[in-house]
């Protein structure tokens, strides 16, 4: 028996960007928030940095939104990053009236404590300590489970959405608990699912992070955008039982020097920024140290700082390091760099829609024009809040005015079977993520990429042909979802014949002139839908 779960909004995501708007919209709509995993086990509740907004008299909004350009390489929509700049300061007073505690200079004091990392000409950086991501995710989660107009469903994992007559009217959804697939249907339906890092082998975020949104919005017939742009977060853990910890860029805003494996301090060479250049300058960088000295990694000194600055700023890195034997107080820490953004995604508007009515995207699923060809440090957890909002807000406004979703068939699992050889999803699991790493990573040729295209299609044929014949699993749906978006960021390093920000190709190592947005569209797109200027 199929279950039917009928709500005003279904938000599919429980991080930042799902979270704001949920809460938003809270007094006005009935709202089912679907997570994949259990509560904060997203990549929000792991982000260490904090939130770049314009909080005091020194910084301006001009000031942000220009380096915001200058670390997008000329291909950030400004008026995309002047309307998030814009907003920043009432987001962080919506986060303070939500209860998020933000570090202060004192405890009795009421300046809060602004950090400063790379590309960020002045201390905007407002955070908690070194986990800011957890403090918002667990207020947000709080008030969220507060809220009586929320519904909550854990463990439970989007199949695909579902489509009629030109609009989304909801989603085919997995419970993971039951192995059943329910129908949720809705009047909007909001995709907050995040990134999809996790088509890497070595990736700072947690494992849900595998492109379900923005697979499922490309099957739909939505348009996606600037997919080749893949940051690297240039300090990532190396330590054979660190899996994915972040070591955060305002170790380097609070002076950490990056020396290679032979004590040499490096970054000058490649930038007069130093330690303080943009995330693509700095994961290059450190990637041909490494293969310049045949080196695992580098090194982040911050020993210099007193032992109680460190234990102030940056107890949460300290800690961790310290189970595993390292002492950042002695000795400078290993890292490497690790896929940890997606800049490009499902394109929307100012207010989140997409090309298909009644969907939107927000977070890092969206392609809003802000991040560019390489994101500014802590822009993201910003672009959460700022179109969390302005998508909450367009819903409200439109809502009396949206039509009953239309009642899909219930999901037809009659022809299929248990499958007895899970063997064939985690074999293709590894293979993909080794084959992006290796082909499609920090540095890319022609040749790499079409070699990891090649086995991208062959990949797909036998995922497809698994799909259609066993029941859905989790980890199915993330290994059809993680091929999908392979394809999408190989064709789209394709189609870029220069070096721009987070893309760098030894056939093409200089810049065009004029920059352009990549954009890819599926053969069931039908335009007109918004009249979308992008």
């Amino acid at each position: 028996m199929t279950h039917y779960h009928s709500h005003d909004v279904l938000v599919i995501g429980s991080g930042a960007a799902g979270l704001t708007l949920a809460l938003q919209l809270a007094d006005t709509a009935r709202i089912a928030v679907i997570s994949k995993g259990e509560l904060n086990a997203g990549s929000t509740y792991w982000a260490q940095g904090g939130i770049a907004a314009v909080l005091h008299d020194g910084d301006t909004i001009d000031a942000h939104v220009a380096d915001t350009l200058v670390a997008g390489a000329q291909l950030c929509h400004e008026d995309s990053v002047r309307f998030t700049v814009k907003n920043s300061s009432d987001s962080i007073k919506w986060l303070l009236s939500q209860g998020v505690q933000f570090s202060r200079y004192e405890q009795s004091s009421e300046t809060f404590h602004l950090t400063r990392e790379g590309g960020h000409s002045q201390r905007r950086i407002i955070h908690a300590a070194d986990a800011t991501g957890r403090e918002v995710s667990e207020t947000l989660t709080n008030r969220a489970r507060e809220n009586a107009n929320i519904e909550i469903f854990t463990r439970h994992v989007a199949v695909d959405l579902i489509i009629a007559q030109d609009r989304c009217h909801g989603a085919y959804v997995l419970n993971r608990d039951s192995g059943h697939v329910e129908l949720f249907h809705a009047k909007a339906i909001v995709l907050a699912t995040g990134g999809a890092n996790k088509v890497y082998l070595y990736t700072s975020n947690p494992d849900g992070a595998s492109g379900d949104g923005i697979a499922m919005a490309w099957r739909a017939g939505c348009r996606v955008a600037n997919m080749e742009f893949n940051q690297f977060h240039p300090t990532c853990l190396y330590h054979p039982k660190a899996k994915s910890f972040l070591i955060t860029e305002a170790i380097r805003g609070e002076g950490g020097r990056l020396i290679s494996a032979n004590g040499e301090r490096f970054m000058f060479r490649y930038d007069e920024r130093g330690e303080l250049a943009p995330r693509d300058v700095v994961a290059r960088a450190i990637d041909h140290e490494m293969k310049r000295l045949g080196s695992d990694c580098v090194y982040l000194d911050i020993s210099h700082k007193s032992p109680e600055f460190l234990l102030e700023h940056f107890p949460t890195i300290k800690a961790r390091c310290l189970e595993l034997g390292i002492d950042i107080t002695r000795e400078p820490i290993p890292v490497v760099p690790a896929a940890h953004y997606t800049c490009g995604g499902v394109i929307v508007d100012q207010h989140g829609k997409t090309d298909i009515p009644s969907l939107y995207a927000i977070g890092e699923t969206s392609f809003t024009g802000l991040h560019g060809a390489n994101r500014l440090a802590s822009n993201s957890l910003l672009e959460c809040f700022v179109y969390g909002t302005s998508a909450a807000t367009h819903i409200r406004e439109q809502l009396a005015n949206l039509p009953a979703p239309n009642i899909a068939l219930p999901w037809d699992e009659s022809q299929v079977t248990d499958s007895d050889e899970d063997v064939v999803i985690s074999h293709n699991w590894d293979e993909l993520r080794r084959f992006m790493w290796d082909y499609v990573g920090i540095v890319r040729t022609n040749k790499r990429l079409q070699r990891a295209l090649n086995r991208a299609a062959l990949l797909q044929q036998e995922i497809d042909e698994y799909y259609s014949n066993y029941k859905v699993s989790n980890d199915l749906l993330e290994l059809r979802n993680l091929a999908m978006v392979a394809e999408l960021i190989i064709r789209s390093a394709m189609q870029r014949t220069e070096s721009r920000g987070l893309h760098y190709t030894l056939d093409y190592p200089a810049q065009l002139d004029s920059a352009e947005d990549t954009i890819l569209t599926p053969i069931n797109y039908k335009p007109g839908a918004y009249n979308s200027s992008l």
